[in-house]
């Protein structure tokens, strides 16, 4: 198969990553989450544009998961990123996100799931576990009719 001089892979991640965008932005403008609605949103910690505590870095120096369910303040969105207060082992932090960092979004209460491909390096350190912030707990990720996930690995 030829190579696409079109970045399809890069315009369908984009497009994915709007969702996310939306989605908060719609949780913003309503001043919180409807239903049982929540959202486990996974991110590289190192990636440009991310700003969090360094005590967050140093605990997850590649990959975190954020839960946004209960206690959550702040939310602010635009178009290229978000940040929200949340809080860790009681401590409260201010946690700024572009949505080019973000890895994984799901929604377990209606089994929706946004998985994103992750930049490749050659020394990429092993994944971390979740950050459990304060005020849920990480429920299994089921398979389901809801789940996407984009992989645009080429063949040769």
């Amino acid at each position: 198969m030829p190579d696409s001089l079109i970045p399809y892979d890069e315009i369908v991640q984009e497009a994915l990553r709007a969702v996310v965008g939306r989605v908060l932005g719609s949780v913003a403008s309503n001043g919180g989450l409807p239903g049982d609605h929540h959202f486990y949103i996974t991110f590289k910690t190192q990636a440009p544009g991310v700003d969090i505590p360094q005590r967050l870095i140093e605990r997850f120096p590649d990959e975190m998961t954020i839960v946004m369910q209960n206690r959550f303040w702040d939310l602010l969105v635009d178009d290229s990123k978000f940040s929200i207060g949340l809080s860790f082992n009681q401590v409260p932090s201010k946690l700024v996100i572009p949505y080019s960092a973000i890895t994984g979004f799901h929604d377990p209460a209606v089994n929706f799931e946004l998985r994103f491909q992750a930049q490749e390096g050659p020394d990429e350190p092993e994944p971390q576990d979740s950050a459990e912030n304060d005020g849920a707990s990480v429920a299994p990720v089921e398979d389901g009719s809801n789940v996407v996930s984009v992989d645009f690995k080429r063949k040769k």
